[in-house]
C-alpha cells in the first residue's frame, strides 16, 4: 500500500509540472511566437496560454507597441557639395510578430541602416538651401521609401524626424554675413518707400494748400472786381447828378468834382513816408465850404424841401 501511495504521488507531481511547464502567461503589448519542434506554429497573444511542454516553445519574443530608434550622426554631401551632419529619428510599431520574427534577421539593426542609407540619398538630392528649408519634405520622402521597404517585415514606419542639421563653420558665417545683407536691403528698401510715400503725401498738401490759395485770390479778386464795380457805378450815378445839376444851372455842381480832387490830393499827401507836417495852402474854411455846397447839392438832387442842412462856419438855410 506504501508504494502504490508513493507511485501515485510521483505522478501528480508529474502532472502538475508537466501542466505548470506548459502554462504561457504573455504580458500585454507583446507578443510571443510559438514553435514546434523548431518550427513556427502560431503566436500566443496577451494572457493565458497554454501549450504542450517539450513539443511546443517559445521562439521569439517581440514588441508589439511603438518604438523609437536614434539615427546617429552622419557626414552627408548635398548635391551642390557643401557637407553637412545630420541625425535623427524613426518611429515604429511591429505589426505582424511572425514577420518581424521570421522576414528580417536583425529588425533593429536592419531598419536603422535603411534610415541611414534613404537619408543620405534623399539629403544628396537636395541642395544646402533646400536641406535647411525643406524639413517637412525630407521627413515625407524618408517616411514613404522606409515604409515601403519595410512592409514585409511586418513594420510599420509612423514618423522619421531629422533632428538637427549642421553646416561647416565656413557656411554658417556665410549665411549669417548674407542674412545680414538682406536684412539690411529690405530696412533700406522700407525706409526708401517710407520717404517716397512722405514726398507724396507732402507733396499732395502742397498741392492742396495751392489749390486753396488760388481759389482765395480768385474769390478775393471777383469781390475785389465786385467792389469796383459798384464804386464805378456809384461815381458814374453821382457823376451823372452832378451833370444833370450843372445842366439845370446850379453852378455849385462844380464844386463836386473841386472837392472830390481836393480831398484825394490831401489823402495822398497824408499817406506819404516822408510826411511829417503838412502845410494847407488854403485855409480849412475854404474846404468846408466846398463840402457845404456838395450837402446843398445832394439836398436839391434827393429833391428833400424840408430838410435843413447846417454848413459849419454858415447860418443854416432851408433848402430852396
Amino acid at each position: 500500500m506504501e508504494g502504490f501511495f508513493g507511485v501515485v504521488m510521483v505522478l501528480t507531481l508529474l502532472v502538475i509540472v508537466f501542466v505548470i511547464m506548459g502554462i504561457k502567461i504573455v504580458r500585454q503589448g507583446y507578443n510571443y511566437t510559438i514553435e514546434y519542434f523548431g518550427r513556427f506554429t502560431t503566436v500566443a497573444t496577451p494572457g493565458f496560454n497554454f501549450f504542450t511542454p517539450f513539443l511546443y516553445r517559445v521562439g521569439r519574443k517581440v514588441n508589439m507597441m511603438e518604438q523609437v530608434l536614434d539615427i546617429p550622426g552622419q557626414e552627408i554631401i548635398t548635391k551642390d557639395n557643401a557637407m553637412i551632419s545630420t541625425d535623427g529619428v524613426v518611429f515604429f510599431q511591429v505589426l505582424d510578430a511572425a514577420k518581424a520574427a521570421y522576414e528580417v534577421s536583425d529588425l533593429y539593426n536592419a531598419i536603422l541602416n535603411l534610415v541611414t542609407t534613404n537619408l543620405r540619398t534623399v539629403m544628396g538630392s537636395m541642395d544646402l538651401d533646400e536641406t535647411l528649408s525643406k524639413r517637412d519634405e525630407i521627413n515625407a520622402r524618408l517616411l514613404s521609401v522606409v515604409d515601403d521597404a519595410t512592409t514585409p517585415w511586418g513594420v510599420k514606419i509612423t514618423r522619421v524626424e531629422v533632428k538637427d542639421i549642421r553646416p561647416p563653420h565656413d557656411i554658417v558665417d556665410a549665411m549669417a554675413r548674407q542674412m545680414k545683407a538682406e536684412r539690411e536691403k529690405r530696412a533700406t528698401i522700407l525706409e526708401a518707400e517710407g520717404e517716397k510715400t512722405a514726398e507724396i503725401l507732402r507733396s499732395e498738401g502742397e498741392k492742396q494748400a495751392n489749390i486753396l490759395e488760388a481759389e482765395g485770390r480768385r474769390e478775393a479778386a471777383f469781390r475785389d472786381a465786385e467792389a469796383r464795380e459798384r464804386e464805378a457805378e456809384a461815381e458814374a450815378k453821382a457823376t451823372e447828378m452832378v451833370s444833370n445839376a450843372i445842366a439845370g444851372g446850379n453852378a455849385q455842381a462844380i464844386n463836386y468834382f473841386i472837392a472830390q480832387d481836393y480831398v484825394k490830393t490831401v489823402e495822398a499827401f497824408a499817406k506819404s513816408p516822408n510826411a511829417k507836417t503838412i502845410l494847407f495852402p488854403v485855409e480849412a474854411t475854404q474846404l468846408i465850404g466846398t463840402l457845404g455846397g456838395i450837402g446843398e447839392l445832394a439836398k436839391e438832387a434827393l429833391g428833400d424841401s424840408e430838410s435843413t442842412t447846417v454848413v459849419p462856419g454858415r447860418p443854416p438855410r432851408t433848402g430852396r
